[in-house]
């Protein structure tokens, strides 16, 4: 851009303001300042390079006819200096406004393009600027900190920084949205949302990333997004563990409560006389979910919950008596782990297994 020849409609009256300055001693006028603004704001909107306009007025300057050779030098640098200030802060006002309405524009995409509130053929339209091609399938990874985050942010730009140095420029979004760090990318691309994955969970001191699956079209990053909240939100009811999440491997949850009223009757049935023990349902809910999580191993639920394995048995042993199902016996264990899962899902035994199951699909 910088090598581009700058037109002379943007020294419009540069020589004449000069010449007037130099003959009556005089600094710019207001309107003369005003108009070398004015041609600083055209000619950004024009993309010519600022450089290559600083330079123009300066060997515009340098030309100037012999009746100038009388004028001081000092004065002379004192009107070249106020007139090319002039026109680089209307550049610089014009440039930044240009920058507040991409921004804009971005965030308005962004905002139309995770909640599907645009026309789906429009918005692949407008996704091509941003670069990405809403024909194929993405995929998005959501990750979360323990602080909000926002577009300009050091740790967002550092994850952009680095994501775009590994990987380029291959259809990649990265953005923030409702504090939270957000990367949009090919879905047959998955090594980029890894990367982002790790990135992000080094950058948010421990925080945790939820991959959505792929899906094609305008409309599959909708989805994929989703799926990504809807394991962040699975990740804190169910005390997952694991830095990173996928929805591919959480489908279970959704479809055990698909059918809501069933899931509450199984855990009310099942988990209802649990409510009898000392301290109530939940430290029984907590032993059966460690003792399930282990693989049914004692001495390893134990340490997980900090209780000897002696007390540990014996939890086990009053579930059986008060529940009627034994957690050792392989016969029991899936109904038993079905409706542990349920309860957590449901925030039982908090409320009546109603009001928490709105449990979004991964």
């Amino acid at each position: 851009m910088e090598s581009r020849e700058i037109p002379e409609e943007f020294l419009t009256g540069y020589a004449e303001i000069l010449l007037s300055s130099g003959a009556t001693g005089r600094r710019l006028t207001r309107d003369e300042l005003a108009d070398r603004r004015v041609q600083g704001e055209r000619a950004a909107e024009a993309g010519h390079g600022l450089r290559g306009l600083v330079r123009a007025h300066l060997s515009a300057a340098r030309e100037l006819p012999g009746p100038m050779a009388g004028v001081a030098f000092g004065h002379l640098l004192g009107v070249v200096e106020q007139a090319v200030d002039a026109f680089a802060e209307g550049y610089e006002r014009a440039q930044g406004q240009a920058i507040r309405q991409e921004e804009a524009a971005r965030r308005e995409f962004i905002d139309d393009l995770l909640y599907g509130r645009s026309d789906l053929g429009r918005l692949a339209e407008r996704a091509a600027r941003f670069g990405l091609r809403l024909s194929q399938a993405h995929a998005v990874a959501v990750a979360q900190g323990p602080e909000p985050y926002g577009d300009g942010y050091p740790v967002a730009r550092g994850i952009e920084t680095a994501v775009l140095a590994r990987f380029g420029n291959r259809q990649i979004l990265l953005t923030t949205k409702d504090g939270r760090l957000i990367c949009v990318a090919p879905g047959d691309q998955p090594e980029i949302l890894a990367y982002f994955a790790k990135q992000a969970h080094a950058a948010t001191d421990g925080g945790r990333v939820a991959i959505g699956r792929a899906h094609p079209g305008a409309g599959g990053v909708v989805h994929s997004y989703e799926e990504a909240l809807g394991a962040l939100d699975l990740a804190e009811r169910m005390d997952l563990e694991g830095p990173v999440l996928r929805a591919a491997d959480l489908l279970v949850y959704p479809v055990l409560t698909r059918d809501r009223e069933a899931m509450a009757d199984l855990v009310e049935s099942v988990l209802g006389p649990l409510r009898q023990a000392r301290g109530g349902a939940a430290p029984m809910i907590d032993t059966l979910t460690a003792y399930f999580d282990t693989g049914c191993v004692a001495t390893e639920a134990a340490r997980r919950l900090s209780l000897s394995v002696r007390a540990l048995t014996y939890r086990l042993e009053r579930i059986h008596t008060l529940a009627g199902v034994d957690p050792t016996d392989p016969a029991h264990r899936y109904t038993l782990q079905t409706a542990a899962i349920g309860a957590r899902l449901l925030g039982w035994p908090d409320g009546d297994g109603r009001e928490r199951s709105d449990v979004k699909a991964p």
